[in-house]
């Protein structure tokens, strides 16, 4: 198959997609960036970061809804829906999310290369709330975008295992737009990340459910522990083994996924 063949029919929407929502933004973004004094090409440091990403994911469930009434179909066929199946999903995969991190931190402190700070476990008790609320929010837009419109219009023309290895592309490498050369390390984790969320969904019977749950946990975990500053990592660690501080980026990290992919396909595999 040809890679222009890829992008004939699905692409075609995917593109007007990012189109509209691009040119929605920037009206917002433009004078956003000013006040924040961030001046691209250069990536945004995380005060910048956080107005700019909350203002682009706040239109993006409006504009879903567009393309969905314009397609004549449910907001829902997107997977995403609001009863007790999904809650559960939505907590069992923040608690599987969680278990992992804490079971990769540990194994990393055990062999000497992780240092907890424990005078900052105030800081980390009073981040927890709000992380929860900020990694739900920008999971369910990431969910309902990448794994759910550009999936689901990838499969109205390949196979689920063709459509999710492009969509876990564009998800892995739009992540440069905000974090620029340090992305780089990260972008194979980025997308077996967007692989093993789509097999969430798969599993999950088409719900966003589970992948929601898992996005979360792990924006969670990682986010609040970064804020609290409770994670040190030894000169003598190696980088491409721990990812210092950026799972994704070691070894560990895509053990954690391969490992969760796993269990999570031995437990609820059809």
């Amino acid at each position: 198959m040809r890679i222009e063949q890829v992008f004939l029919n699905s692409g075609t929407t995917i593109a007007a997609f990012l189109s509209v929502w691009v040119m929605l933004w920037l009206p917002i973004a433009v004078p956003l960036a000013i006040v924040l004094k961030w001046h691209p090409p250069q990536p945004p440091t995380m005060q910048q970061k956080l107005p700019l990403v909350a203002s682009l994911y706040a239109i993006a469930p409006l504009i879903l809804w567009g393309f969905s009434h314009l397609q004549q179909q449910s907001f829902s066929i997107y997977g995403l829906t609001w009863n007790p199946s999904s809650l559960i999903s939505i907590l069992s995969g923040l608690g599987i999310a969680v278990l992992g991190l804490l079971i990769l931190y540990g194994i990393l402190k055990t062999l000497g290369w992780l240092v907890w700070n424990s005078e900052q476990v105030p800081s980390l008790l009073a981040t927890v709330l709000p992380t929860l609320g900020i990694a739900l929010w920008i999971s369910t837009t990431e969910e309902l975008v990448f794994r759910g419109f550009l999936l689901n219009q990838l499969q109205n023309d390949y196979s689920l295992a063709i459509a999710a290895i492009i969509s876990s592309a564009i998800f892995a490498v739009l992540h440069l737009v905000w974090d620029g050369k340090e992305a780089l390390p990260q972008l194979l984790g980025l997308w077996l990340l967007s692989m093993v969320l789509v097999l969430a969904r798969w599993l999950d019977g088409g719900s966003l459910g589970l992948a929601i749950g898992l996005h979360a946990g792990w924006v969670w975990g990682i986010a609040s522990l970064d804020t609290a500053q409770i994670l040190h990592y030894p000169e003598r660690n190696l980088a491409w083994v721990t990812g210092n501080g950026k799972p994704l980026a070691g070894v560990f990290g895509i053990l954690l996924l391969l490992t969760t992919g796993a269990i999570m396909w031995a437990i609820a595999a059809p």
